[in-house]
């Protein structure tokens, strides 16, 4: 029986992966899993899915020849996000007829013919994510959120599937230019692009091929919506023929040629609808600081509009929003100063555009791994609005660099790690009169930590402790 059944073969045993390997057995595959990593808790999820009938192999790096010994039945090779897509043992096999593809393309295939809001962007597509969920939940439809945020695809559609309830009646899915390069049949029936900047560059080379990655997946949604107050596809409006484009300004102030179809005035949303304006709600139904909230706002009720949601009720439901986590998130005011987790902010453009939503004067934390991108604006934000600035990880010598050469006026400290930084922080902000501290990385986790959220939660526990 097991030699007739179909081979899959992961290829990373992360949260992601572990799914996708689950998902797959539970459609009647053979599914080896394959980790070039070993450490304590990857022989635990080994063990684990070895008593559910999934092989896995740690230590095992990737070799065209070993891959196809695992058996003449192989179809298909699932990828992590982590690991290139372009890495020529993909080349060889797909030379082969193996189907090579990321590790949510298997749940798009399970979640047939659910409908999914893929929504993408350099910063922007978690808050977005969040609010689209709560939008359509809170008109009590059945929703699921997933993909680059808490659980991934596949896991989540393999829930669905083995739980009395069945498939809901949307997916809300964030997805990286990772996830996307390899995920070519994903098509959603709406699809969301928030903002582009460079990002991810030692991955894609080039800001062009990463926003072509990015637009494949707007060019297989039904319904595309835009951001007209990002600059670079304000740029581009021209190369689309059709585009539902939202701004937090007023339409007339928009560049020529983009006719926006959601806009702000005199303080409140209005759309267009078959070339009827309406009134739709207030503009100041969100909580959350910051311009670029009012353009996440919007880039959201587009979504639920497509949905088939009403001014009114999206209206109330914003105004219950509960914020994102790790995304400007205040943990606590302590001694009258207000401590802000912007972990989610890895890059310096995430980090500026926090900068400007919030009021200083501010200690910020920064560092992490660092990634290739211009620090020039994002030094000029914390000329604005910091006073002290507080290094840590493996970007500390790199940024201090940086802000030397971009003349930051502030005070300058470097730690090792986040438990020296926060107390130097809390106690800077004391003593140059600030009433926020702010850990806002620009930077990756991975120096000190698996990703943004464990980075996050370490700074919330060390905030409580003080």
């Amino acid at each position: 029986m097991t030699g007739t059944r179909d081979l899959s073969v992961v290829i990373g045993l992360g949260r992601s992966g572990a799914g996708a390997a689950r998902l797959l057995q539970s459609l009647g595959d053979r599914v080896v899993v394959l980790e070039s990593r070993s450490d304590a808790e990857l022989e635990r999820q080994a063990d684990e899915l070895g008593r559910q009938g999934i092989e896995v192999h740690l230590n095992h790096g990737l070799d065209t020849s070993d891959i196809l010994g695992l058996g003449p039945q192989l179809r298909r090779l699932v990828v992590s996000p982590g690991i290139r897509w372009d890495h020529p043992v993909f080349e060889a096999l797909r030379a082969r007829g193996v189907t090579v593809q990321g590790e949510v393309e298997p749940a798009w295939q399970a979640s047939r013919p659910v409908p999914w809001i893929g929504i993408t962007g350099t910063n922007g597509k978690t808050t977005v994510t969040h609010l689209v969920q709560h939008l359509l939940s809170s008109a009590g439809m059945d929703v699921e959120m997933a993909g680059n945020v808490g659980q991934s695809a596949a896991e989540t559609v393999l829930r669905r599937r083995a739980s009395g309830e069945g498939l809901p009646q949307w997916m809300v899915v964030e997805l990286s230019s990772y996830q996307i390069e390899s995920s070519a049949a994903v098509a959603p029936r709406v699809g969301i692009w928030t903002t582009l900047t460079p990002d991810h560059l030692e991955r894609h080379g080039t800001l062009d091929n990463y926003r072509s990655i990015k637009r494949r997946l707007l060019e297989r949604s039904a319904v595309r919506v835009l951001n007209a107050d990002d600059p670079d596809l304000r740029a581009h409006a021209a190369s689309w023929d059709a585009a539902t484009w939202v701004t937090a300004g007023a339409r007339r102030e928009v560049a020529p040629g983009i006719e926006p179809d959601l806009w702000i005035e005199a303080g409140r949303v209005w759309c267009d609808r078959d070339g009827q304006q309406c009134d739709l709600m207030a503009a100041d139904a969100l909580a959350m600081p910051g311009s670029h909230n009012l353009q996440n706002m919007l880039l959201a009720v587009a979504a639920g509009l497509e949905a088939g949601l009403d001014g009114p009720a999206m209206e109330r439901a914003l105004r219950h929003f509960p914020g994102v986590p790790h995304r400007l998130e205040l943990i606590r005011t302590w001694q009258q100063v207000r401590f802000y987790n912007d972990s989610k902010a890895t890059n310096y453009d995430a980090a500026e555009v926090a900068l400007r939503a919030l009021e200083g004067p501010l200690v910020v934390l920064a560092g992490g791994q660092a990634k290739i991108g211009e620090a020039g604006p994002w030094v000029q934000a914390l000329s604005r609005s910091a006073r002290a600035v507080v290094l840590y990880g493996q970007a500390r010598e790199l940024f201090w660099q940086r802000l030397q050469e971009g003349g930051y006026p502030g005070r300058s400290e470097s730690c090792a790690g986040l438990d020296e930084a926060v107390p130097l922080a809390a106690a800077l902000a004391r003593d140059l009169g600030c009433t926020g501290v702010l850990l806002s990385p620009a930077c990756a986790s991975f120096d000190q930590y698996t990703d943004f959220e464990a980075r996050g939660e370490h700074f919330r526990r060390l905030v409580a402790e003080l």
